[in-house]
């Protein structure tokens, strides 16, 4: 089987370790002599609530989350927070401040309006959202409810290199995209959250990291679901949560443990982003929008001088084994994804290939 895989660039459902899709295999049809899959068992079953209790205490250990937050196991995506930050936070001014540097903190800042007055902190939208704005572009309010940013933004390419400093008003994170992929001050935040299909677990599974004191103080009409007081009080089984992806988060963290864990990761991912850079760097064909300083680890944005050169980029590169290589439809051009299940030998393979089509074209 390992022979036929592809190097899959793709943004999200992205790619997992081939040992955690094999190890998965195995046990798919009879979890450790249960009898059963993981897909079938009761989320009430103590082999579940092991399983459970073993995926949280390894994603706290392993995020260092401090104890007076909560990580929560929900459903709906990252997209679901975008309503739920705002209904369960914004109570405490009616106000809040929204940095947009890219396309889905753009949705979350026009989600978040239906329920308070947002201010927009920054947006790199004047120059095609290719930079992150320093600390002292933000304008900051100290009255807001809580500060929201998107730590890494994958259809542009560029990722924030340092966490804002808010005052006192409370940071909420969406970190879909470099989740686990270096050291976070989980301290310094609110609330963090993200979906899984980048760095964490198949789709399905949604995790957010809530300051404790921070839940409890929805707006009235806060759906049920999307009350993270509920969440809480009921460990993430209010309802029947994504046991399936659990299970698989629990199987990606232990590979990351053996990977040396966050840490481990922070040091492969900048090496395997700079050689992806270089190549294009010193390429002639190629450009890369994002500015420098405020370039992604984790999606490497690049183009050509035409959309035909592109294509045929793309159709190139798939037939060598390296696939979804095209750039979102907002921005055009060539992404690279380069997660951390991506291995450092195929960052150096696509490296190589862009140097051969340089040469070529």
């Amino acid at each position: 089987m390992g022979s036929q895989r592809v190097y899959n660039f793709s943004a999200g459902p992205s790619m997992l370790p081939l040992e955690v899709l094999e190890r998965a295999g195995n046990e798919i049809a009879n979890y450790q002599g249960s009898g059963m899959s993981v897909m079938e068992m009761s989320h009430r079953s103590k082999v579940f609530q092991k399983i459970f209790d073993d995926t949280k205490a390894n994603f706290i250990r392993l995020f260092h989350v401090p104890d007076n937050y909560k990580v929560l196991f929900l459903q709906g995506g990252a997209s679901s927070q975008f309503s739920m930050v705002p209904l369960n936070l914004i109570g405490k001014t009616g106000k809040a401040d929204y940095a947009v540097t890219g396309n889905f903190a753009n949705i979350a800042y026009k989600e978040a309006k239906k329920y308070g007055e947002i201010s927009l902190a920054a947006s790199s939208e004047d120059k095609n959202h290719t930079y992150i704005p320093r600390q002292d572009q933000l304008k900051l309010d100290p009255q807001a409810s809580y500060f929201y940013y998107c730590a890494n933004n994958t259809i542009y390419g560029t990722e924030w290199q340092y966490v804002p400093d808010t005052g006192d008003v409370p940071i909420v994170c969406d970190m879909s995209s470099d989740f686990l992929s270096r050291p976070v001050d989980v301290s310094k935040y609110g609330i963090i959250f993200g979906g899984a299909q980048k760095n964490l677990a198949p789709a399905g599974l949604t995790i957010a990291v809530v300051r404790e004191d921070l839940a409890g103080h929805e707006l009235p009409f806060t759906p049920l679901m999307m009350n993270y007081k509920t969440m809480i009080d009921k460990d993430s089984m209010y309802n029947t949560p994504p046991c399936w992806c659990i299970y698989m988060l629990g199987l990606v963290l232990e590979w990351l443990d053996s990977e040396g864990g966050v840490e481990g990761m922070e040091k492969i991912k900048h090496s395997k982003a700079a050689l992806l850079y270089d190549a294009l760097d010193n390429s002639r064909l190629f450009t890369c929008p994002a500015q420098p300083g405020s370039r992604s680890d984790m999606n490497v944005t690049f183009r050509s001088a035409s959309g035909e050169l592109d294509a045929k980029f793309v159709q190139e590169a798939a037939a060598a084994g390296f696939t979804n290589l095209k750039g979102h439809r907002n921005v055009g051009g060539m992404r690279a994804s380069i997660y951390n299940a991506m291995p450092v030998e195929g960052v150096e393979k696509l490296a190589d290939f862009i140097r051969e089509f340089d040469k070529n074209n």
